[in-house]
């Protein structure tokens, strides 16, 4: 990179409170105002989607000079540290899964095998191995039963700890499944190998991805309607195939997730690279280079918190309350990084990854 871009981090920012707001919802209760509920219901699967494309960003910076220069040592070592973080996050995530059932760090680690994997392919290798993916899955889907192993009036996961329903819970039917998330890591791959200091390019992104974005929302909301014909039951079943929903994953959710992450990173990039000196850019820039500590801190700090103080009500605070408790909890992650990048380059959990991978 000619300099860290900026915007990356920014995007990284807004992600993490985004999916603070969805994780916090689902937890603490989304009974209430149907304007919050609209207002929280606005993150659902963006924001996950986004932060794991921002991953495929982050590890497309860190290869571009070694692939680029064609240089063979030090892509053994990039591989090597990979593999290293892969192996890191991956039993993060399992080590507090008994608490946070819908943790996304555990299945990381196995997209970056993957990206690992294709590291020096062509990037129309790349595209075409997303695409693929993304359109695999529903020919999977029609095959395996994407309900086995689930609760879905609790979202408990039956067989979890058993091989086969870990296995599964992993690759085909988790909250995260490596079919087809892997793909937003490959794309957010492919869109960290290009040029992203270079303005038109960014433009022309934001404006590409923001156009496919709203029509996928306006094709998927007219069909669900014209199909249903007023049948409440059938628009329930219409949406789980044309609708938004990431579970199941089909593709009208993937590319969704795909265009809003690429809008909002690209849109991130420009914004942060013409308000560089503002303080409000600065503070979310700060907050995006701890997102790994922040992403763990708002499961066992956050949830944690409202958990010993009353048990009890899990699940039945309003959305105002959960809404509001994760504005106020992210507002803290700022400021908590605002003062701890000022004595520290990296972030805590950061800092122990790098110790333990480079």
């Amino acid at each position: 990179m000619k300099q860290r871009i900026i915007g990356i981090d920014v995007a990284r920012a807004l992600a993490v409170i985004g999916m603070i707001i969805v994780n916090f919802k689902v937890i603490f209760g989304e009974n209430g105002q149907s304007w919050v509920k609209s207002f929280a219901s606005i993150f659902d699967g963006k924001a996950a989607a986004t932060f794991v494309v921002l991953a495929g960003v982050g590890l497309a910076l860190m290869t571009n000079s070694a692939i680029k220069n064609d240089d063979q040592a030090k892509l053994k070592n990039v591989r090597i540290r990979i593999m290293k973080r892969a192996v890191f996050l991956f039993f993060v995530g399992i080590s507090y899964i008994t608490i946070w059932p819908a943790d996304i760090l555990h299945f990381y680690g196995i997209y970056m095998v993957i990206i690992m994997v294709l590291l020096t392919c062509k990037e129309r290798t790349i595209l075409i191995s997303g695409i693929s993916i993304i359109i695999a899955y529903p020919i999977i889907i029609t095959f395996l039963n994407y309900e086995t192993g689930w609760d879905f009036d609790t979202l408990d996961y039956q067989d979890f700890w058993t091989f086969k329903g870990f296995m599964r819970n992993l690759f085909f039917n988790g909250f995260h499944p490596v079919m087809p998330w892997t793909a937003f890591m490959l794309f957010g791959y492919w869109f960290g190998k290009q040029d992203l200091h270079n303005d038109k390019f960014v433009k022309k992104i934001f404006w590409i991805s923001s156009i496919i974005f709203i029509s996928i929302q306006v094709v998927s909301y007219v069909s669900i309607l014209l199909l249903s014909e007023g049948n409440q039951e059938a628009a329930l079943e219409l949406t789980e195939i044309l609708g938004t929903n990431p579970m199941p994953p089909l593709p009208m959710y993937m590319i969704n997730g795909i265009s809003i992450s690429f809008a909002l990173i690209s849109a991130c990039i420009r914004i942060a690279k013409k308000f560089e000196s503002s303080f409000i850019i600065d503070a979310l820039n700060k907050m995006g280079q701890l997102a790994l500590t922040f992403y763990v801190a708002h499961v066992i700090v956050g949830m944690g918190i409202i958990e010993v103080i009353n048990p009890s009500k899990i699940g039945d605070y309003s959305i105002e309350f959960s809404v509001g408790y994760a504005i106020v909890f992210s507002l803290l992650c700022i400021v908590f990084a605002v003062i701890w990048k000022k004595y520290y380059n990296s972030g805590p959990l950061e800092w122990i990854l790098r110790k333990l991978t480079d």
